[in-house]
């Protein structure tokens, strides 16, 4: 027994039937040539010998009482193989728009809570042969990091299949066992205790990691006609909106190794590559529409708190706040504010790391948040309220190499992801054996699918004008003129 964490549970309490909060992923496969075996049932088989190497795969969720406190994570030993892992055949002619449009509908359903949190699907019918794989778990159990710790328990880096040792058998007393009300409500009080001792242990750590994030906010002042670095709220846009539970859903692939020479060239990471990318591309989507406000688009960045090693099944985010500058015309200026901004924020970041992650456990918390929930989708308050920020923009290291599943290779890697109350549009990016995979997750309502390729489209264009920019010059040690003289300042 596991009781989630705060942050964990949230998920779960914030979850709606406008709002589902699992994440997936979209892979495609290309088969081994000669291929005439039955696929889904070799995957399915596969699966069925590892669901044990993963504890988010055979794990369901039980209640608290009354919902007093945060539910706890108990182990399913009897997981129906055939309702998790499900096939489907597009129509012909099987395009790749017809997959994200299937992957769209799949996206918008709630996953099951009696089970544990996870859906699969083999995919065929693609007019090109290929077999595509969709996956989704909570994000309760599972942020993008832990995801791709999951990979590397289900794929495997050749064709051929390696061979895992079988669960170990399970000892029982021949009688059917049942978590109680008591073992329940013991198991909340312990886990807030030893939450609160970790709190009173942390107040030293605390201490110094606030004074360390006040003296790097103070270090980002700005001389005179400089940018702010400290953002202010952001400014209405059509994204900032309630939504429904109808997605849209587009993908774009980029050569990872062009897009780092790129931001050594200009001047920034591939971060900011992306980051400037989707800053051009919103700025000529809105614009087109005579719907750009004159304040810079501010995008919502999730970073790990998750230190070296941490495989953990859990969610260890945070999120900062990126300047788009979509208020500034001239691109090397734009791009230089979007990478000064991006740099500022994971700096506070690394130094409010030891307590940003912190679990306070607060009594009552899963009904007072589902009810928030179901209020802000219900009032519209996400579209009158101010906002923090316009789009959800993340950047999440993947797999290095080729990954394999029933010997068939992936050649295709991408993210789908969670759009919100007040964040309609999610665009996450994720790195894969040579590849940077775009995921475009959006309420169909705020951006239909055609306007989703639209985006996409305004993506190239942006990476172009990028790649027309001058080279930087380098300061000495290899550093960026505006990096060395921002760590001067």
């Amino acid at each position: 027994m596991d009781q989630l964490s705060g942050m964990d549970a949230s998920f779960l309490h914030l979850e709606t039937p406008e709002t589902p909060m699992h994440v997936g992923s979209l892979m495609v496969f290309e088969l081994p040539e000669g291929y005439q075996g039955d696929y889904y049932e070799e995957m399915k088989t596969m699966l069925g010998k590892r669901l044990h190497l993963a504890s988010v795969l055979c794990r369901k969720l039980a209640q608290m009482p009354f919902e007093l406190a945060e539910p706890v994570w108990i182990e399913d030993d009897d997981i129906d193989l055939d309702y998790h892992v499900r096939s489907v055949t597009l129509r012909r002619p099987g395009t790749m728009a017809q997959l994200e449009q299937l992957i769209a509908r799949l996206h918008s359903t709630l996953l099951d809570r009696s089970r544990p949190l996870w859906e699969m699907y083999i995919i065929e019918g693609l007019e090109n042969g290929q077999v595509a794989f969709y996956s989704k778990a909570h994000h309760s159990g599972v942020d993008g990091k832990a995801g791709v710790e999951l990979a590397k328990v289900l794929y495997d880096v050749s064709p051929q299949m390696r061979e895992v040792p079988p669960p170990r058998r399970k000892r029982s007393s021949g009688v059917s066992y049942q978590l109680g009300v008591t073992e329940l409500l013991q198991a909340a009080v312990a886990n807030s205790a030893q939450q609160y001792r970790k709190l009173a242990d942390l107040l030293p750590t605390a201490a110094k990691a606030l004074t360390a994030a006040a003296t790097v906010l103070a270090s980002q002042r700005t001389t005179g006609g400089e940018r702010s670095l400290n953002l202010g709220l952001a400014p209405r846009t059509i994204f900032n909106e309630s939504i429904t539970n109808q997605r849209s859903y587009t993908t774009l692939s980029l050569p990872l190794a062009d897009i780092k020479e790129l931001g050594k060239r200009v001047g920034g990471t591939v971060n900011t590559i992306v980051m400037a990318v989707c800053s051009v591309a919103l700025d000529r989507f809105l614009r087109e529409r005579d719907l750009l406000p004159k304040e810079p688009l501010i995008a919502m960045v999730p970073v790990s708190l998750r230190t070296e090693g941490d495989s953990a099944m859990n969610n260890q985010v945070s999120m900062v706040r990126v300047d788009l500058a979509t208020d500034i015309k001239d691109l090397p200026t734009r791009f230089k504010a979007i990478h000064a901004s991006s740099e500022a924020a994971k700096a506070v970041v690394r130094e409010l790391k030891p307590v940003l992650g912190v679990n306070v456990p607060i009594t009552g918390s899963p009904w007072l948040m589902t009810g928030l929930a179901s209020l802000l989708g219900r009032s519209n308050f996400a579209g009158r309220a101010p906002a923090a920020g316009n789009v959800m923009i993340s950047n999440v290291p993947g797999p290095s190499m080729p990954l394999y599943m029933a010997g068939a290779r992936m050649v295709h890697y991408h993210p789908v992801s969670i759009p919100f109350h007040g964040s309609a549009l999610n665009i996450t990016v994720q790195s894969y054996a040579g590849l940077l995979e775009f995921g475009l997750t959006a309420c169909r309502r705020v951006l239909s699918q055609d306007e989703s390729y639209e985006l996409v489209e305004h993506l190239r264009a942006a990476l172009r004008e990028i790649e027309a920019l001058p080279p930087v010059e380098l300061a000495p040690g290899g550093a960026s003129g505006a990096d060395a003289s921002r760590r001067s300042a």
